[in-house]
């Protein structure tokens, strides 16, 4: 499978110019004959531009998303939509499970080569270092698994990589593929690039961590998105500007590291 990880240069605020320069990278990357299109976390509104996330929040069935499912069976791709600010209350209206309660969450969605929607992960763990984050949110419940393209799959976001336990979920699960659609910082750029590269090597999994870029009153996305394989080797990555990374993902190349290297069959 053919990943197209995409680090959009998101502007705080400016829902609509983010969302057509997300669509127009998703077209370009599905002609390039990607199977699977990952944008970055809160790509639409902007991780930092808090004030906008009430404006910004829709259904998961809403117009915004709606488009990403359409940009998907028109280009023949798979489209993980980075993360939305969802409105629960709405989706639970238009009769999606949602966490209990209402508010707002930090939604990924995944469509697939018809558009139908066939995973969403809410974002476990709310930053609260600096961000409004864990005020304006509602934190997930599930950590879906499926399969594409042949490929076991499973998505988290951004500070979701700090928190090990939670791949290992996936892994019991049976998962091959992480995508880690984020908003990470600077000046936290080790920070990024070691605990992406661990989680692929602790999991002997492919991990595929999309970072956005751009700035926001005082604080800036560091890019550097990146693709590694189950030895921890970098496939693909990019600097601090947008640009789209690409990587193949080979399910065959997770069993057979798996079998000559077998720590998760040693773990007490």
């Amino acid at each position: 499978m053919k990943i197209a990880c995409v680090q959009l240069g998101v502007e705080g605020g400016a829902v609509a110019d983010n969302v057509e320069s997300a669509i127009e990278r998703v077209r370009e990357a599905a002609a390039d004959g990607a199977d699977l299109v990952v944008l970055p976390e809160l790509f639409d509104v902007g991780y930092f531009a808090f004030e906008a996330y009430a404006r910004a929040a829709e259904s998961l069935a809403g117009d915004r998303l709606s488009r990403f499912a359409a940009a998907a069976a028109d280009g023949d791709v798979n489209v993980l939509a980075g993360t939305v600010v969802e409105d629960l209350g709405a989706s639970a209206a238009d009769g999606i499970d949602v966490p209990a309660g209402a508010g707002l969450a930090n939604a990924a969605v995944l469509f697939d080569r018809e558009g139908e929607r066939r995973l969403v992960y809410r974002k476990h763990h709310l930053f609260g270092y600096g961000s409004e984050e864990t005020d304006r949110m509602v934190p997930g419940e599930r950590v879906p698994v499926i399969d594409l393209e042949g490929v076991r799959l499973g998505v988290t976001t951004c500070y979701d990589l700090r928190f090990p336990e939670q791949f290992r979920e996936m892994v019991e699960a049976g998962v091959e593929c992480v995508l880690v659609p984020s908003a990470w910082p600077y000046p936290r750029v080790e920070h990024w690039r070691t605990l992406g590269r661990a989680r692929a090597i602790e999991n002997l999994a492919y991990v595929a961590a999309v970072n956005g870029s751009g700035a926001f009153d005082g604080d800036a996305l560091c890019g550097r998105t990146a693709v590694y394989d189950p030895w921890g080797t970098t496939l693909a990555s990019a600097g601090e500007e947008p640009a789209t990374v690409t990587a193949e993902v080979d399910p065959e190349r997770v069993a057979s590291v798996r079998e000559e290297f077998p720590a998760l069959r040693d773990r007490r």
